[in-house]
C-alpha cells in the first residue's frame, strides 16, 4: 500500500493506494483538504488520521508518493519536508512525480496538452504533455511565463488543449489573445494524489542521501531570491536547485 500527498496548490490531496493487478491503483481511501484550513497545520496530523481511520500502520506501508510541483513554494516545501520525515522515522521509501504531469492524466489521449498552473501574479507555470492510456509522456521542459506567451504557443500548436487550475483565473485572458474557448478544459482544479501514485514507481533501493536530497520541481526562482536588495548567502547559486533532468518521461523513477 502506497500513502500519496501532493500540497503543490492551496488543496491538499491524500490518498492511501493499493497497486491493482494488472497495472493501475486502487482507492483505499482519499481525502481533499483545501482553504481555509492551511497545510501547515492539516500536516502531518492528517496523514495520521487517514492511516489510523483505515487500520495502517505508517512502518507497513510499501512506500510514500509525493508531488513535487512546480507549485506553491510553501506547500512544495512543507509536503516533502512531511514525507521525508516520515520516511525516515519509519524506514520507508520515497517517489516524486510531477504535479502538472499528474493533472495531465486527466487529459484527452493523443494530444498535446499544456497544464497549466499559476506561479504568481500574471505568471504561469506550463507543462507539456501527451497521455496515451494511464502514461504519460512530457513534450518538452517545464517552465514560467506570461499568459501572453501561452497564447502564442496555443494558436502555433492547433491540436493542443489547455486545462489546469490556472483557467478558473487566466481563461478569458487567453481567449483576449485567440485562443478557442472550446481548447480550454476547466478541469482539474489541483492534482490527485490518486492519479500522482499511477505516475511512480518506487526505487528498488534508496540511501538517506538520495532520500534528502528529493527536492520539488522548481522552475523560476523565488521571491526573496528574485530581489535584489537581498543577494545571494554564499555557497551555490539558487540555479543549482532548478529542476533540469527533463529527459525522461513524465512517468520516470525519481529519487
Amino acid at each position: 500500500m502506497l500513502l500519496s500527498l501532493d500540497t503543490s496548490t492551496l488543496t491538499l490531496s491524500l490518498a492511501l493506494v493499493e497497486r491493482a493487478p494488472g497495472g493501475g491503483v486502487r482507492v483505499v481511501d482519499a481525502r481533499v483538504l483545501g482553504p481555509p484550513q492551511k497545510q501547515s497545520e492539516l500536516l502531518p496530523g492528517v496523514v495520521g488520521e487517514l492511516l489510523e481511520a483505515n487500520g495502517v500502520v505508517l512502518g507497513s506501508l510499501e512506500g510514500l508518493v509525493v508531488g513535487l510541483g512546480p507549485g506553491s513554494f510553501t506547500g512544495l516545501r512543507i509536503g516533502l519536508a512531511t514525507v521525508k520525515a516520515l520516511a525516515y522515522a519509519a524506514g520507508l521509501k520515497v517517489a516524486g512525480a510531477s504535479s502538472l504531469a499528474t493533472m495531465a492524466l486527466e487529459g484527452p489521449e493523443g494530444v498535446p496538452l499544456y497544464v497549466v498552473a499559476v506561479a504568481r501574479k500574471d505568471d504561469l507555470y506550463v507543462g507539456r504533455y501527451v497521455r496515451t492510456g494511464r502514461t504519460v509522456e512530457a513534450l518538452g521542459p517545464e517552465d514560467a511565463m506570461a499568459p501572453e506567451a501561452l497564447a502564442a504557443l496555443l494558436r502555433e500548436d492547433v491540436q493542443a488543449v489547455a486545462l489546469g487550475p490556472a483557467l478558473a483565473d487566466y481563461a478569458a485572458k487567453l481567449r483576449e489573445h485567440g485562443v478557442a474557448q472550446e481548447r480550454l478544459l476547466p478541469m482539474p482544479r489541483f492534482p490527485s494524489a490518486v492519479h500522482l501514485a499511477e505516475l511512480v514507481q518506487l526505487p528498488h533501493e534508496q540511501t538517506l542521501e538520495q532520500l534528502f536530497a528529493l527536492e520539488p520541481h522548481y522552475v523560476r526562482a523565488s521571491e526573496p531570491e528574485r530581489n535584489p536588495k537581498f543577494p545571494p548567502l554564499p555557497g551555490p547559486p539558487p540555479k543549482a536547485r532548478l529542476k533540469d533532468d527533463h529527459g525522461g518521461g513524465a512517468g520516470s523513477e525519481e529519487g
